[in-house]
């Protein structure tokens, strides 16, 4: 088996790149570009993450599939190129999302590929070494584009196990308007049978919380539930709408609902009963989420892993942000977020950052500070709210300028957990989802943490544990 350890480590260059908006704290290359987190798996005591990556430069082109994994979540390894287009293959044009799972103890990736330009995508496997470093790509293609009139788009498998089988399912646009997710079966992973349409926007749950013309990146997971019903999954949907061109506008969505067997088909039928956004900030797409334990599999209560992509851009929301100029000339473009637990509470959908990520909590520059506070370029604070309503803002200072980041209200004995890493801005609050953003501090200026009255915050500057 190959030893895994003897690759690059993934963090430790991040300290000395020239580039000031780099992030130190989330694993990536040191040039190129990336997006999708794609193959999120845990296997033999490693997390692996695989994303799309262009070593050759900051811009989407001719997608390759990059590949760092951890034993804990915090000190993670950088290994070679893991799929690559193949020449006059399926996937020339690029090895985009997709998903790696265990088929008969052989790692094996599905992931769309594209023969060129504008082409549709098909369902291409490869099968992987023991360690998931090595990759055997012979073009073979486990599903193509369905013979439906009314497909006019396919993307992004997605394979989910239910009551024993496998089962797997891809985004799609419809002619009529409608995004879809299509279902398929999968006895044999080199040959996926469709069985159809399975769920589209004409759902008016689905139509009012993940509206898109495409559903790209489908993901169906079983998460804990504080109501304690076994049976909640929550179905995660990236919202495309043409012209998006790595903006995004509507980000990413998601239902929450049940899972249940039509008696006549035998096929898995999924019931939304109510949704929302997933992440609160403009530069959050494409989240990949793993099935770390499934209640019906094995006894233990689910639990479900998620990573994001944050894009670099223009700047958002009255936010300063990077020309495409700027960002060649960075040669590096794309950050993944933080490693996020999903549950559902009182019937919403809250994401929490994984408890590991405390041990890059360095030294305590603020203890229960009250007012303004300036905070170290990497750093995570956590603020509790006081008596009274709020709010809480990042700033950008410079002097008398200053740029609003981040900007939330925050009510009595509420927590936010804020994360700094260069350029990348992560919120958590208590009982919600996240809000992910992208700022570049110009020089001369300072992160300010800016507290309403009776709020408190400790803060820490973040550092790589030994």
């Amino acid at each position: 088996m190959t030893d895994v350890i003897s690759s690059a480590p993934a963090l430790a260059a991040a300290a000395t790149h020239p580039d000031p908006a780099f992030p130190r704290f989330h694993p990536r290359p040191a040039q190129g570009w990336i997006n999708d987190p794609n193959g999120i798996s845990y296997i033999n005591g490693r997390y692996h993450v695989f994303f799309q990556f262009n070593p050759e430069s900051a811009r989407h082109h001719r997608i390759q599939w990059g590949h760092v994994s951890s034993p804990d979540l915090i000190h993670w390894d950088e290994h070679p190129v893991a799929l690559r287009p193949q020449d006059g293959g399926p996937d020339e044009f690029g090895c985009w999302t997709g998903v790696l799972t265990d088929d008969g103890g052989v790692p094996t990736a599905a992931y769309s590929g594209v023969r060129g330009d504008g082409g549709h995508s098909q369902v291409v496997i490869s099968r992987g070494s023991a360690d998931l470093v090595t990759w055997e790509q012979d073009g073979h293609i486990a599903a193509s584009m369905p013979d439906d009139g009314l497909v006019t788009a396919v993307r992004d498998p997605f394979i989910f196990h239910f009551n024993g089988k496998r089962y797997a399912m891809q985004g799609a646009g419809l002619a009529n308007g409608h995004a879809a997710l299509l279902l398929y079966t999968v006895e044999d992973m080199s040959n996926w049978k469709y069985q159809g349409i399975w769920l589209t926007t004409e759902n008016p749950v689905a139509a009012a919380h993940a509206p898109a013309e495409i559903w790209e990146c489908p993901q169906l997971v079983q998460v804990p539930s504080s109501s304690g019903e076994a049976d909640t999954w929550v179905m995660m949907f990236s919202l495309w709408l043409s012209g998006d061109d790595h903006e995004h506008a509507n980000g990413v969505g998601h239902l929450i609902g049940s899972l249940a067997e039509d008696p006549s088909t035998g096929l898995p039928v999924f019931v939304p009963r109510s949704g929302g956004r997933s992440d609160l900030g403009r530069d959050f797409y494409a989240p990949q989420i793993v099935q770390l334990d499934s209640a019906s599999g094995s006894g233990a209560a689910p639990r479900a892993l998620l990573w994001g992509w944050a894009n670099e851009g223009p700047g958002r929301d009255g936010r300063r942000g990077r020309s495409q100029a700027e960002i060649d000339a960075a040669g590096w473009a794309g950050v993944l977020t933080h490693p996020r637990f999903l549950s559902v509470e009182g019937g919403a959908l809250v994401v929490a950052p994984a408890p590991e990520v405390e041990a890059y909590r360095g030294t305590l520059t603020a203890g229960r500070a009250s007012g303004v506070d300036d905070l170290p370029p990497f750093a995570e604070a956590v603020v509790t709210g006081g008596p009274g309503a709020g709010e809480v803002r990042l700033v950008l200072a410079s002097g008398a300028e200053r740029q609003v980041v981040f900007a939330g209200s925050l009510s009595e004995g509420e927590e936010l957990r804020i994360f700094i890493d260069a350029s990348l801005v992560e919120v958590y609050r208590t009982g919600s989802v996240a809000t992910t953003l992208r700022a570049y501090p110009a020089t001369g200026e300072t992160w300010r943490l800016e507290l309403p009255e009776g709020a408190l915050a400790d803060v820490w500057e973040l550092k790589l544990p030994a």
